[in-house]
């Protein structure tokens, strides 16, 4: 399966990310598991200890929850019992570093949907909760190729774009960035955010790339026309459809 596909499927039926609470006291699984989700489309938040989690679940809404069984203050279980009490059936996958079979079946008994023992591979982790959100309905059946944000349309199979009717010609690295602001229309993008999907880290978080490709993006879809791509100071950078021209 592709990337593409991947991310295609990794979305709510509304075109926006799929959220996912990664919680682990281990800092650098964190960030590898973090890394690996976003790069696949997912929304990524974390949490240090159960108790974090617990708040962070309540207020992010996440879609599916990495969970780890092994806490420093409540043990994951127990993070679940609390999940499960806020009344949400939001798919949980375990973390653990035990290869007993009670501890997996006091997982799946808490509540707990898959499991995944340390050490794994972070394309396991991503497989398990692609077919965790498959099974409990979250993502979108299936992705339409074709995007529109108010006059402006993109063809994800024949890579043509037209804003007003009129072609306008982008290379695959202005194609990519315009898909990713397409897909999240009226969202506040950041910089971050823009490197970590379009460029996949490769240019190590050199912000200035980002304006110059967005700079790039204005002058062959907002020339001549209404703005539809603006700066947030201080945030990053949305899309939205261009207010209608008053009637002559």
């Amino acid at each position: 399966m592709t990337a593409t596909t991947t991310r295609a499927d990794l979305q709510r039926p509304d075109g926006s990310a799929l959220r996912v609470l990664v919680v682990d006291d281990e800092s650098t699984l964190s960030e590898l598991l973090s890394m690996a989700l976003r790069y696949e489309g997912w929304e990524v938040r974390t949490a240090a200890d159960g108790l974090e989690a617990v708040r962070t679940a309540r207020s992010f809404r996440p879609d599916a929850v990495v969970l780890d069984i092994m806490l420093p203050d409540i043990d994951g279980l127990e993070v679940l019992r609390r999940l499960r009490a806020d009344s949400t059936e939001v798919p949980v996958l375990f973390l653990t570093a035990k290869d007993a079979v009670e501890d997996r079946v006091a997982g799946l008994t808490a509540g707990g949907d898959d499991y995944v023992t340390k050490p794994f591979s972070l394309e396991e982790v991503v497989a398990r909760l692609r077919s965790l959100v498959r099974r409990s309905g979250l993502a979108a059946a299936k992705q339409e190729p074709v995007l529109s944000v108010g006059d402006l349309v993109l063809d994800e199979d024949s890579h043509e774009v037209f804003r007003g009717g009129e072609e306008v010609k982008l290379t695959a690295t202005e194609f990519e960035l315009l898909r990713y602001l397409m897909r999240n229309p009226r969202r506040v993008l950041s910089k971050a955010q823009i490197l970590d999907r379009v460029w996949n880290y490769d240019f190590g978080g050199q912000a200035n790339i980002v304006e110059l490709y967005v700079s790039y993006l204005r002058r062959k879809i907002d020339a001549g026309r209404a703005p539809m791509i603006h700066t947030v100071r201080g945030a990053g950078y949305v899309l939205k459809p261009a207010p209608a021209e008053p009637a002559a």
